[in-house]
Formats: C-alpha cells, structure tokens, sequence
C-alpha cells in the first residue's frame, strides 16, 4: 500500500476544533452541538457522549471579542471617513455589522472551543458529595 492510499490520522484538535465550529458533536461529528443559540445539549444524540461536560465559561465571548476587535474595528479605524463624519452618522453604520457579526461568530467560537477541549480532554469535575 502506498503513502497516498492510506487515511491520514489528523490530529484531535484539528477534528475537535473542525467539529465545534460547524456546530457537531466533537466526539463523533454526526449530532448536534447546541439545542438553542448557545445551549449546549446535554448530551450528543448521536452518540451519547456528555457534550456539557466540557467548561466553556467566558472563554468564546473572550476570543470572539478579541477576533472582532482585531479583524473589524482596528481595520475601520484606518477610513479617513471615520473620524470625519458626525458620529451619529458612524455609530449605526458601524455598530449594526458590528453587532451581527459578534452575533454570527459567537457560536462558532463557543464550538471551537469546546472542539479544543474536547480534544485536550478538559472536562469539568466531578462533584463529589459532602
């Protein structure tokens, strides 16, 4: 059997985060990831693995403000528009896309990182009784 014939393995965290973003179980690919907007399901429907178990916490909001923060806002600052019109003119026509695409990437954000963790193998712990 030749090199270009055999499955490449690709590593956990490319499949976990490649999983997460499109909104599927990072365990198998095949279920559901959220039940609402950002509600994690419980467990996958698909193959039962404890999707939230996996700490997400303020993690996705963080990195998807970093991501807009980087890639929309800096850029905007360099249009001489910008600085120029009245700001009641540039506070809608900023903040509405800026506000939908915080919108659009949060939950993507929030599946690669559970895709991240699902590959790193973080889980919450276990409570244990008093």
């Amino acid at each position: 059997m030749d090199a270009m014939s055999e499955p490449s393995a690709a590593s956990p965290l490319l499949t976990g985060l490649k999983r997460g973003l499109s909104h599927r179980c990072p365990n198998c690919g095949d279920g559901h990831l959220y039940t609402r907007y950002l509600k994690v399901d419980p467990e996958c429907e698909a193959c039962g693995h404890e999707l939230g178990s996996y700490p997400a916490d303020d993690g996705p909001a963080y990195f998807t403000i970093l991501l807009v923060g980087h890639l929309f806002v800096a850029p905007l600052l360099f249009f001489h528009w910008i600085w120029e019109a009245p700001p009641l003119l540039v506070a809608p026509m900023t903040l509405a896309p800026l506000a939908c695409l915080t919108l659009l990437l949060l939950p993507r954000v929030k599946g690669g990182v559970i895709g991240a963790l699902w590959a790193f193998r973080l889980r919450k712990a276990e409570e244990t009784p008093n």
